[in-house]
């Protein structure tokens, strides 16, 4: 038996060490985006570039107790995956036919991006709860993985 990761386990890996960038006191989310087993570009969750950071002056959704998966317009940062799409934007590297590599599962906001950026596949380890993104999914045609370690993948 090898030690050698799965390209899963390899990507997810990745997108772990990603999110240990993030600027978010909730949650740190790193994400990547891959075609052909090439990365096409990274990103994280934090404030707009210029901004100040959560870390630095706090958090808008927990002073005013916002729940999650809700009112995601009412926060200074930008999604890791909207991040990663900007990414590839910026540098002119198109992001049809990829996959999305996430620690969390995407948002409807990000759902919306992620299908209008051609992504195929979106491959993420935790739940996040906003069942009307998977649904988007779903009739977008987009297939998605829940990761598990060990290169188990559930539903």
């Amino acid at each position: 038996m090898s030690d050698r990761p799965s390209i899963d386990e390899y990507f997810m890996e990745i997108a772990r060490v990603v999110a240990k960038r993030s600027t978010c006191l909730r949650n740190k989310v790193g994400a990547l985006l891959v075609r052909n087993k090439r990365i096409l570009s990274t990103g994280y969750n934090g404030a707009p570039r210029g901004l100040e950071h959560c870390l630095d002056v706090g958090c808008l959704r927990e002073e005013r107790s916002i729940e999650s998966g809700t009112r995601h317009e009412i926060c200074r940062a930008v999604h890791a995956e909207q991040n990663a799409i900007i990414q590839c934007a910026l540098h002119g590297v198109s992001t049809e036919g990829a996959t999305l590599y996430c620690t969390h599962q995407p948002c409807i906001l990000c759902a919306k991006m992620l299908i209008n950026a051609g992504v195929r596949k979106v491959v993420f380890e935790q739940a996040y709860p906003d069942e009307e993104a998977m649904d988007y999914f779903r009739r977008a045609g987009v297939e998605v993985v829940k990761f598990s370690e060990g290169g188990k993948q559930g539903p």
